[in-house]
């Protein structure tokens, strides 16, 4: 299984690390690293009904997130959270630990990966080392050469998010 830190250091990508007790949502996150601009990406991973799909969304933490919506978007058939047995299976991860640098654990390219362009157009992500408790802040063309490095194309999409109550 491949190892994330010697893949980071061999593709000469930089980061800054940030050690934290573990940190389950996203204002936990916020709080254990308050004073970094880089966006605090969320990352959801889900299958299809059959099992047979599945697709990991990175988003924003101001995001609300429509699964009915993203299903549509991804042309994908009723989208559930994934287990935490598929977690470790694809990615690499328990729960609480989901992140795009989970996909170096995914070298048959099973996943399909989605990324919301509020967040592709950011400079620095914030991502877990594969444990929830740390933080990488990568730059983006940082992502991009590791996600390369993995074989996984990114689908770029302006993600439709739920609506509050009330709201239009």
């Amino acid at each position: 299984m491949p190892s994330l830190f010697p893949l980071l250091d061999e593709l000469k990508i930089s980061y800054t690390t940030y050690d934290h007790a573990p940190v389950f949502t996203c204002d936990q996150a916020y709080a254990a690293i308050p004073d970094d601009p880089a966006v605090q990406t969320k990352n959801i991973f889900l299958r299809d009904k059959r099992g047979r799909r599945h697709l990991l969304l990175v988003t924003t933490c101001e995001k609300a997130v429509d699964i009915k919506r993203f299903a549509e978007q991804a042309n994908a058939d009723h989208l559930s959270f994934a287990s935490a047995e598929r977690l470790m299976k694809y990615l690499g991860v328990a729960p609480g630990s989901v992140t795009v640098l989970g996909l170096i654990h995914d070298t048959t390219n099973a996943v399909e990966l989605y990324i919301d362009a509020d967040v592709w157009q950011t400079a620095q992500w914030r991502c877990h080392p594969l444990v929830n408790t740390s933080t990488l802040v990568l730059a983006r063309p940082d992502i991009e050469k590791f996600l390369a490095s993995t074989g996984h194309t990114p689908h770029v999409i302006t993600l439709e998010t739920r609506r509050e109550s009330g709201i239009p």
